[in-house]
């Protein structure tokens, strides 16, 4: 498999365990007004299924496949490590530019001070299961002689 498929399986399992982060928080009655799906949704004008869809595509094409090619390029000692930064990174793309026109304000402070604190924690768990993702499906490679 190469670096390419290896990065998007990584970023759909990682985008999975986002989507259960997610929800849990929201059947806990977290923060209710972050609602990632419905933020996409009302940017596209579509319903909550377009939302899912524009969610696990970002996640799977353009994170996941991101970390595949700037793989060697993002600082880290491990694949691990690596993951964490890279979903570091994606947190404050969506700080700068996602939320404001999300209508939520720089760093989404117009919901809060949580709202940038949940989301830099759901972004470094998503950024680790995508470095460990990949990590594995790369050392699961066969060799080729």
């Amino acid at each position: 498999m190469n670096k390419i498929a290896t990065g998007a399986i990584a970023g759909f399992a990682a985008t999975v365990v986002l989507s259960l982060l997610m929800m849990a928080k929201g059947m806990m009655g977290v923060m209710p007004g972050l609602d990632v799906i419905a933020m996409l949704s009302a940017m596209m004008g579509a319903p909550a299924l377009m939302g899912w869809v524009a969610h696990f595509a970002i996640g799977t094409l353009a994170w996941g496949i991101g970390f595949a090619v700037l793989y060697d390029m993002i600082p880290g000692g491990s694949a691990l490590a690596r993951g964490i930064v890279f979903g570091i990174a994606a947190w404050l793309g969506m700080m700068i530019a996602v939320m404001p026109m999300a209508g939520a304000g720089f760093f989404g402070m117009a919901m809060g001070m949580m709202a940038p604190i949940m989301t830099l924690v759901l972004h470094v768990i998503f950024g680790a299961v995508l470095g460990l993702v990949y990590q594995n499906l790369i050392a699961s490679r066969p060799a080729h002689g």
